[in-house]
């Protein structure tokens, strides 16, 4: 009899601990077949996560190092905690500004990166003279094995029954041909001064799953966008939008933005930098425009010059701010997707046209 019930204690505990594993793999590897994007509030610099329905991991951009590890951490938790991922498969970086590769090299210290991708790394940078040394630490993170993004290339991600792509349209100052149909913003183009700097060359993702559309532009300024969207339109229209360059008015060109005509705009600024009127004001002329999403509100504009406070994830000044993230998650077919800001209650649902 007692060894009747050991036997049945033992696949008790078997079974307990088969389950408890089970419901671990369930919390670690996606099932629900959605495409998940989140854009991690990093004070105005940039960092957006991305989580396949295969469960690979894509970060582009890694905000500012420094702060007592602020952005570091706040990715780190937008990862691990809530995206539950233990590693990066993939981690991108647009140009060669801090704000954007800073915190790449703090990263790989905390957890494993498979892969590194970037616009190629110069030797100097004229803007910045202490870029040979910060880049030093991103070369050994990814022990001088990065893999160069050049315009046209299409980042390798599994794709599921749902097809899925990201094709770079810009990097290092080129553009994809200028194929398509005629753009018919074209000439409200008004070029501005040359941009010497970094931002121009830029690299930008075009993600396609399923009918929906997502664009990415890192800093790309004011003619560069004018020399990818000009006379043609070789992107098309897109569902979402974010914001070039945390959403200042040296970038978001009419001719570009008009074009792509969003159904939803993110703008990842920071409390006084980017999420600029005119920016803004470039969001709101387009036609098909249903929402307008804030990583911060801009401390230096009226309430009415900027979203309802139901799209701003972060009120407070930076002293105060809590670091709330933007999340968007794309249905398995891609034909619907939702949007929600951290803490608020309401999820905003959007079909895809």
């Amino acid at each position: 009899m007692r060894s009747r019930l050991r036997l049945v204690l033992a696949i008790l505990s078997v079974s307990v601990l088969l389950g408890a594993g089970a419901t671990r793999r369930a919390v670690a590897d996606e099932k629900d077949g959605r495409l998940d994007i989140y854009f991690i509030d990093v004070e105005g610099g940039a960092a957006t996560l991305f989580v396949t329905p295969a469960g690979e991991s894509l970060l582009i951009d890694s905000g500012y190092p420094d702060n007592n590890g602020r952005d570091r951490d706040r990715i780190l938790h937008v990862l691990k905690d809530v995206a539950k991922r233990s590693h990066l498969d993939h981690a991108a970086v647009t140009h060669w500004h801090l704000d954007h590769f800073g915190n790449h090299a703090a990263l790989a210290s905390e957890i494993k990166i498979a892969n590194f991708w970037d616009r190629g790394i110069p030797e100097t940078l004229a803007e910045d003279p202490k870029f040979p040394e910060r880049i030093g630490n991103y070369r050994a993170a990814s022990q001088n094995k990065s893999k160069k993004l050049s315009a046209g290339d299409m980042l390798p991600l599994k794709a599921g029954t749902t097809p899925l792509s990201i094709k770079i349209v810009t990097a290092s100052g080129d553009v994809i041909p200028n194929e398509g149909a005629p753009n018919p913003f074209a000439a409200e183009h008004k070029p501005q001064a040359d941009d010497p700097t970094d931002n121009a060359k830029s690299v930008s993702f075009l993600l396609k799953f399923g009918k929906f559309s997502f664009l990415c532009c890192g800093d790309l300024t004011w003619n560069t966008e004018a020399k990818l969207m000009t006379p043609n339109n070789p992107v098309g229209q897109v569902e979402v939008f974010m914001a070039t360059h945390h959403g200042l008015n040296v970038s978001n060109n009419p001719v570009m933005v008009l074009a792509l005509d969003p159904r939803v705009v993110v703008f990842c600024n920071g409390p006084e930098k980017g999420g600029s009127a005119e920016a803004l004001g470039t969001a709101r002329r387009a036609k098909a425009l249903q929402a307008i999403f804030q990583l911060h509100r801009n401390v230096k504009l009226k309430p009415e010059e900027q979203t309802p406070p139901e799209f701003i994830a972060n009120t407070e000044p930076t002293a105060d701010c809590k670091g709330r993230f933007i999340k968007l998650s794309v249905a398995p077919k891609g034909d619907e997707y939702t949007v929600k800001v951290q803490d608020k209650e309401k999820t905003h649902t959007f079909p895809v046209r």
